[in-house]
């Protein structure tokens, strides 16, 4: 099991650090840049870890293993048609509902939610990730980056204040003042970046077709952008922020296929069941619930859409209406390896433990969730050690996953193995930074474990409690509770 160091002041110090770079690295296409060449590959690798850092503390990205998978795999499938890259590319989705995508350095793609679910085909989200995946390729990220080095410290530190108040939305106060302390160099740094844009949709293309995939789906993803107007009178959709040129680019997407035949679309179940989730979990679940109704109404055989309407009615609190429509999607797509974790956790939801547990036995694929629910399935079933057994290897998957701490310590409970549970409830509070609950389950611990090694690694974490509560002043005042 990974082990979580608890070091406030370090994590804080990282936080100025990776905020910092990630406001040189998202806004430095704004900034009036000097002739420089591009970053090395190495500098490049160093700094996208810090840009990361930056993302994953900012912005909420998506931990779903379906959409994750899914946007990986045609990502590294137009990747596995490039000459050989520098970097090993990632993709991510990003909970944010807005109009956006953009690449890091180091080859890490993001799209936002709010774009994914606008999408109607995998040919538009192959377009979109192509795009960002030349931009890459071509190097302009690590040629912005080279070039921020140039920033005045006052602009940098208007970029820094922008992303502390809130980072990459549009319409949030973070964007308005972002863009406002680089009033003075945007109009010279646009004309560089509509270059970059064109390069970009021209390698972009080739990619796509290496890949197998239709050139118009950029064409209908940028008409698609421009379209909208959802975001108010006074703002525009955040990718046309940083990808400018749409007009341009439009035209240029319209010219070349003007001769060529369009293909049928070919229904895609990968991307519908990606689309599917996204909607249902993580866009607006009142439209969610209008759309997939709707579905239904038009064709009540609709697997996807007793899919999606299941998982919103799960997420509402609806658990035996996510049952029934869930088990519809099942005896439809009895192959889907999902499918069974989802209604295995609606199950459980609705206090069927039996059917739960036979789901989540022999659910395909070993997701965190699975892991999860099969655990707390055998808690109720009162299977203690099964359960400990399924909550530590989740800890072990994802170390951050704060909720299994808290399981694996009422398992151990359950299972009077005290010692171990006064331990993992530790953790639990380390990670929620409650200190005091935190020091109370590690000193109990203390009074049971035997294994000397174990009592070092309590006795550690003690010492980081004294050492935080003294750098932040001799005992942090206790939160106030409602009402008080």
């Amino acid at each position: 099991m990974k082990r979580h160091t608890f070091n406030p002041r370090a994590c804080k110090f990282k936080k100025i650090i990776s905020l910092w770079t990630c406001a040189a690295i998202l806004f430095c296409g704004l900034i009036t840049p000097e002739t420089a060449s591009s970053l090395s590959i190495k500098e490049e690798d160093e700094l996208s870890k810090e840009f990361l850092k930056a993302v994953f503390q900012e912005l909420e990205v998506i931990q779903d293993p379906v959409i994750n998978h899914y946007i990986n795999k045609v990502g590294h499938k137009i990747v596995a048609g490039m000459p050989e890259q520098p970097f090993p590319y990632q993709f991510y989705a990003v909970r944010q509902d807005a109009y956006n995508a953009f690449a890091g350095p180091g080859g890490h793609i993001f799209i936002f939610s709010g774009l994914f679910i606008a999408l109607d085909t995998e040919d538009e989200l192959a377009a979109l990730l192509s795009h960002e995946i030349a931009h890459v390729s071509c190097r302009h990220i690590s040629d912005m980056m080279q070039k921020s080095k140039k920033t005045g410290l006052a602009t940098m530190a208007g970029v820094v204040a922008g992303i502390l108040i809130g980072l990459g939305g549009a319409g949030t106060a973070g964007s308005a003042l972002t863009v406002g302390s680089m009033a003075a160099g945007q109009s010279a740094a646009l004309a560089y970046s509509r270059e970059n844009e064109m390069q970009a949709d021209q390698i972009g293309r080739t990619y796509l077709q290496k890949a197998g995939y239709q050139l118009s789906g950029l064409q209908s993803v940028l008409k698609k952008i421009r379209a909208t107007d959802w975001f108010g009178p006074n703002e525009i959709p955040t990718y046309l922020k940083t990808h400018p040129a749409t007009e341009d680019r439009i035209i240029n997407a319209d010219n070349l296929l003007e001769n060529r035949p369009a293909l049928p679309t070919v229904k895609n179940e990968a991307f519908e069941r990606a689309h599917t989730r996204m909607l249902a979990l993580y866009g607006n679940p009142d439209q969610a619930a209008r759309i997939f109704k709707n579905q239904l109404d038009e064709n009540p055989d609709n697997a996807m859409a007793h899919y999606g309407y299941g998982l919103v009615m799960g997420k509402s609190g609806n658990a035996k209406a996510a049952v029934s429509h869930l088990t519809i999607a099942l005896q439809h797509l009895p192959d889907d390896p999902y499918l069974k974790t989802d209604l295995g956790q609606a199950c459980f939801l609705a206090g069927d433990y039996q059917r739960a547990l036979e789901l989540l036995t022999s659910a395909p694929h070993n997701t965190p969730d699975k892991y999860l629910y099969l655990g707390r399935t055998q808690m109720a079933l009162e299977r203690y050690s099964d359960a400990a057994d399924n909550f530590k290897q989740l800890i072990s998957d994802d170390p951050d996953y704060v909720e299994a701490y808290f399981l694996m310590g009422e398992a151990k409970g359950k299972m009077n193995e005290l010692g171990s549970a006064h331990y993992y409830l530790g953790e639990f509070s380390l990670k929620k930074d409650d200190l005091k609950s935190a020091r109370f389950h590690l000193n109990k611990a203390l009074e049971y474990e035997k294994d000397p090694a174990q009592i070092e690694k309590i006795k550690e974490f003690l010492k980081e409690i004294d050492e935080s509560e003294s750098f932040f002043g001799k005992r942090r005042p206790e939160k106030k509770k409602e009402g008080e």
